[in-house]
């Protein structure tokens, strides 16, 4: 018994001689972000102290890193992708010095392109530390709301573009348009092949197909409705106007870009 709580002491005093050796030191950190996790590694003084998993939890990440590198300067790097800057923000508002990165500046060793969580988090952690690592611009809160509905425009452009496609490919299948056809992909075309068509199960999917494409063009102006509204609210909306090339149209996309 008495070696029991020598022992659970002496790891008492190790891990709280551990966590204040950080004391004024400069941690580099880098985080592999994934939908549910993040990998991390973290470096001092050119060497890795420390490395874990955890949930993909912004606030549970900055608190983790507070408790492990008490009193230390800390300093973190991820890759820009679908988490967009939630982390970040978290981060920063923690203290935390943050980069993130364009993945397609970052470097790769010829003899090093397997690709691992660890080894990718261990990556940015090294380069963070010799400064071979540049931040991209983060937007605010406030211009990432207003690009999701330009974004979100032209996925629904790409969207309707599809259901095009597929609409011509069911019919040059099924002979009714040949492939000297260059006609763009129109309602009025559309309304063409449905005369043109003797089965009800071609007639069937041209029609559902066309009624999902007649949606997204419903759902396309109400947002360049919304996005007209944003670009007169721009300050810089008379500076863009006065540029040649730039109309109604252009000019809204561009604002909001």
């Amino acid at each position: 018994m008495a070696t029991n709580i020598s022992n659970n002491k002496q790891e008492t005093n190790n891990n709280s001689s551990l966590k204040n050796s950080y004391a004024g030191k400069q941690v580099y950190v880098g985080i592999d972000v994934h939908k549910r996790t993040y990998s991390v590694v973290a470096r001092v003084e050119d060497i890795v102290v420390k490395k874990w998993r955890t949930s993909a939890e912004p606030e549970k990440l900055a608190t983790q890193l507070q408790r492990y590198f008490s009193s230390a300067t800390i300093h973190t790097a991820y890759e820009a992708g679908f988490s967009g800057f939630v982390l970040h923000r978290k981060l920063v508002a923690a203290g935390i010095n943050n980069l993130v990165v364009n993945p397609a500046s970052v470097e790769v060793a010829v003899h090093n392109r397997v690709k691992t969580d660890k080894r990718d988090a261990l990556k940015l952690a090294t380069l963070l530390e010799v400064g071979r690592l540049k931040g991209i611009r983060i937007p605010t809160e406030e211009e990432e709301y207003k690009r999701m509905l330009t974004r979100t425009r032209q996925q629904l452009v790409e969207d309707r573009s599809a259901i095009k496609n597929k609409i011509r490919m069911k019919c040059h299948q099924m002979g009714l348009i040949n492939s000297d056809e260059r006609r763009e992909m129109s309602h009025k075309l559309v309304k063409e092949l449905l005369e043109l068509s003797s089965s009800p199960q071609l007639t069937i999917a041209i029609e559902t197909y066309w009624e999902v494409w007649q949606n997204i063009d419903t759902q396309i102006k109400k947002i360049e409705s919304k996005l007209r509204e944003q670009a007169c609210e721009d300050s810089h909306d008379k500076t863009y106007r006065s540029a040649p090339g730039i109309g109604p149209r252009s000019r809204v996309f561009f604002l909001m870009n």
